[in-house]
């Protein structure tokens, strides 16, 4: 059965707390899953949730406090010691235990650094601090099972057993020399089957995916996509074999790029939370807001420029909200397919084939839609040169906004500014001006006014 908070399971938790019956605590929750302790801390308030971490076991614990929302984290590690953080450290991987640390205030890193009594996983996670977040090296752990390929088979076998202890999975078994150059992989079914004098130089597999530690992290996604990878080791300049990425990194890194670019989609311009302060949402929606208005106040002066077609041809007016709709749906629509397209690295070939065949998809599209309209117009009783000119507009401004909405994400990519931008208001925006000047001017050739 799922795990489940209930009302009763939060006040008999709070309870205990509060008769700071640290022994019950223990005894109930020491074995839980992490994943659901952290929904249980995310109930607590910060006192309770404290509290709760100091009691139970830290391999519980350190995996529950990584599951839990930033501020949520920063709150807890703030009322524990150096020493508690230490220890939470301790029980995990160095590339979670270096994200905890850049966390902290930098008057307290020394400190927590100071009381991790393992010094090779401190020295590890302060080598990884070196590195920025957005790049292999800043996303690898170091925890690996890596081989000599002079070691003989035995040896090989031996050196495993010692090292798999420090790691949770082990997906692959790298093979470096006696410099610790990155030569290939070694497959356990063939580190099985082979002879045990036999040296792993004999049996290891040279071809192995790699990336450097400055490679950025979209595209270390997109090469542990491309080729359905669980792992992948992390190398520096002279080939030596730094580190690893897991699939659980990479999964949690796409999370967090999709929930930006879907902010960034809807008019946000920086990553909040529903439950973040009102100034913290504010100055996130706001100037997309601001761009919004801008748009809309262009639109206005725009219809102001044919004030005397609107005195002779009233109905217009009740179209241009059809025209500026079609216009921002289409242009989102381009968008989206080109900047995921962007993301996946399928947008391949020239600019000028990538518009022709979006010029060609906006024809098929226009032209039906245009049809309905000059149907929806004999049915209703349009005049027919009236209908003929929205059906003509419409179409010239699905094929317009459409190339908008195909071309600015391409540009933004080429020149490395995210191209979920342009999804948002900004191409609304934009082609809602456009559309309604393009509507108005195509009107006022066809009749005349």
């Amino acid at each position: 059965m799922a795990f489940e908070i209930t009302r009763e399971l939060t006040q008999e938790i709070k309870a205990l707390i509060e008769a700071q019956n640290a022994q019950e605590l223990s005894q109930r929750y020491n074995d839980i899953h992490f994943a659901d302790l952290a929904e249980i801390l995310d109930t607590l308030n910060v006192e309770e949730a404290t509290y709760l971490v100091k009691v139970l076991n830290t391999e519980t614990t350190s995996d529950a406090i990584m599951e839990l929302e930033d501020d949520i984290r920063e709150a807890i590690l703030k009322n524990l010691s150096a020493k508690e953080i230490a220890e939470e450290l301790e029980e995990l991987d160095t590339d979670d235990a270096a994200d905890i640390i850049n966390e902290l205030p930098q008057n307290r890193v020394e400190n927590v650094i100071a009381e991790i009594e393992d010094e090779g996983h401190a020295e590890n996670i302060v080598d990884l601090l070196r590195y920025e977040d957005d790049t292999a090296g800043g996303l690898m752990a170091k925890e690996l099972v890596k081989v000599d390929e002079n070691w003989t088979v035995t040896q090989c076998l031996n050196e495993i057993k010692q090292q798999a202890e420090n790691v949770s999975r082990i997906h692959s078994i790298y093979v470096v020399d006696e410099y610790n150059k990155l030569k290939g992989r070694l497959s356990l079914r063939d580190l099985m089957m082979a002879q045990s004098k036999k040296n792993i130089s004999q049996i290891y597999i040279p071809k192995v995916d790699f990336v450097n530690v400055n490679t950025d992290t979209e595209e270390v996604a997109r090469i542990m996509q491309k080729y359905d990878l669980e792992a992948i080791p992390v190398v520096d300049e002279s080939s030596r074999l730094k580190g690893r990425i897991t699939i659980d990194d990479i999964v949690d890194f796409i999370k967090d790029e999709a929930e930006k670019d879907y902010q960034m989609a809807a008019g946000i311009s920086s990553d909040v939370e529903a439950d973040d302060s009102i100034f913290e949402l504010t100055k996130a929606r706001l100037p997309w807001l601001v761009l919004g208005l801008l748009g809309g106040l262009g639109s206005v002066y725009i219809m102001e420029g044919f004030e005397d077609a609107l005195e002779k041809y009233s109905r217009l007016f009740y179209f241009t909200p059809l025209i500026a709709a079609m216009a921002g749906n289409v242009g989102v629509q381009s968008s989206a397919i080109i900047v995921q397209g962007l993301a996946n690295d399928n947008v391949k070939g020239s600019l000028l084939n990538r518009l022709l065949k979006e010029v060609g998809l906006s024809l098929i599209n226009g032209i039906a839609l245009s049809l309905l309209v000059i149907l929806f117009g004999s049915i209703t009783g349009l005049e027919q040169a009236f209908s003929l000119t929205i059906a003509i507009s419409m179409l010239c401004v699905i094929i317009f906004a459409a190339l908008i909405g195909t071309f600015i994400p391409i540009i933004l990519d080429k020149k490395g500014i995210d191209p979920a931008i342009a999804t948002g208001p900004f191409i609304t925006t934009s082609n809602d001006i456009f559309g309604i000047f393009l509507f108005f001017y195509i009107s006022k050739t066809i009749l005349g006014f």
